[in-house]
């Protein structure tokens, strides 16, 4: 064992990127409290992509059978043109380690592993009392880990309140029951406008929906919206996609909003991880990965040296330039998703030529970020 042997941390928030730190500090020793505002640790109709970047953080904290049984391999992302229905391009992702997952069912997976870890889940627990130097607890943890979200009370204490502002852009979410969907990402793009569905375990087709407007949303996509505005949004696409729409009888509507990369990611007895750090827009599927990425570099920078204080700075310097990076691609894909006339023209050919001459050539771009090991640093 390191140095994480026998000390105690607590993780504020109970989502993917707490469970996932929790999960790898027990593992290496460590007595761990999870601390959830909610009753339950639970999300509600929601899918998301684990691409191999994160997938390898599962493996290594010993979750492969648990993900074979709660996810599904993915075997493509296909390009679409959501007005005609004719697919540009197939990107092949077999054999990468992509899955596709329902959030609950993969909170569901990381909260059995952290029980069976001897992880203490406290539910019902808001933090009210946070300092520089950590959580106001009985317990006096020696890392406090702020995993709490966009919201997080924890960076506000060691970051100046920064104001989001409004990208031009609102999204819905919904799922609908759709059986015998083939195991693709399809990303049906249109002008000002794109759809990303794919199938989840169960019979369900996840669906997200974004739209350019100058009128925003509420940020959080917890509000309900009328299945009907979602459709207008999308009223000239092809039968296909209109189908899958006309299928939604529940949905929820939230404005993107753009917050800044904090600053400063620790402070004495605390450190930040996820969207606490690093709030990502949905173009690149990186925001539970990134928040699984930053868990495990967190719990091994400390397995490796005696001082908790030290090693935090390590933690920021290796992590910040890669999730900017990340950032900044999501924030392109927000752009290239939307566009119209002839760029809109020759970039869908330019996608089409690239599939059929050299189909590898577009995952082998994103080698970067799917490539990336932290598990081996």
């Amino acid at each position: 064992m390191g140095h994480n042997a026998g000390r105690s941390i607590a993780v504020v928030g109970g989502g993917i990127g707490g469970l996932t730190a929790a999960l790898a500090f027990a593992r290496t020793g460590a007595r761990v409290t999870v601390h959830e505002q909610a009753a339950a640790l639970t999300e509600v109709g929601a899918g998301l992509q684990i691409t191999p970047n994160g997938a390898r953080v599962l493996h290594a904290l010993g979750l492969s059978d648990q993900m074979d049984r709660a996810g599904l391999p993915a075997a493509a992302v296909c390009p679409t043109d959501a007005l005609t229905g004719r697919r540009i391009a197939r990107f092949d992702l077999t054999g990468r380690d992509y899955r596709f997952f329902h959030r609950a069912d993969l909170i569901d997976m990381l909260a059995q592993s952290c029980a069976q870890a001897g992880v203490e889940v406290r539910t019902n627990a808001r933090v009210q009392g946070m300092t520089g130097d950590g959580m106001d607890d009985e317990t006096s943890p020696i890392l406090t880990i702020g995993a709490d979200g966009l919201k997080s009370v924890c960076r506000s204490v060691l970051n100046p309140t920064d104001k989001p502002f409004f990208t031009g852009q609102v999204a819905w979410r919904a799922m609908v029951p759709m059986a015998d969907v083939a195991p693709e990402a399809k990303i049906w793009m249109a002008p000002g406008r794109h759809v990303v569905t794919y199938p989840l375990t169960g019979g369900r087709l996840n669906i997200v929906a974004v739209q350019e407007r100058d009128s925003f949303a509420e940020d959080g996509w917890h509000h309900h919206d009328d299945p009907a505005n979602l459709r207008a949004a999308f009223n000239d696409v092809c039968p296909v996609l209109a189908d899958i729409l006309g299928r939604v009888d529940d949905v929820r509507l939230w404005g993107l909003f753009r917050y800044e990369v904090a600053q400063n990611w620790h402070g004495t007895g605390l450190a930040l991880l996820g969207d606490a750090a690093h709030p990502t827009l949905p173009f690149l599927a990186q925001g539970a990965n990134l928040a699984i990425e930053d868990a495990f570099v967190l719990a091994q920078c400390c397995d490796r040296d005696p001082s908790v204080e030290k090693t935090l700075p390590e933690y920021q310097e290796i992590r910040r330039p890669r999730v900017m990076r990340a950032i900044a691609a999501a924030n392109a894909n927000a752009r290239n998703y939307h566009l119209s006339g002839f760029r809109r023209r020759v970039a869908h050919a330019g996608l089409s030529g690239l599939g059929k001459i050299a189909p590898d050539a577009f995952l082998n771009r994103m080698d970067w970020l799917y490539g990336h090991d932290v598990t081996t640093g």
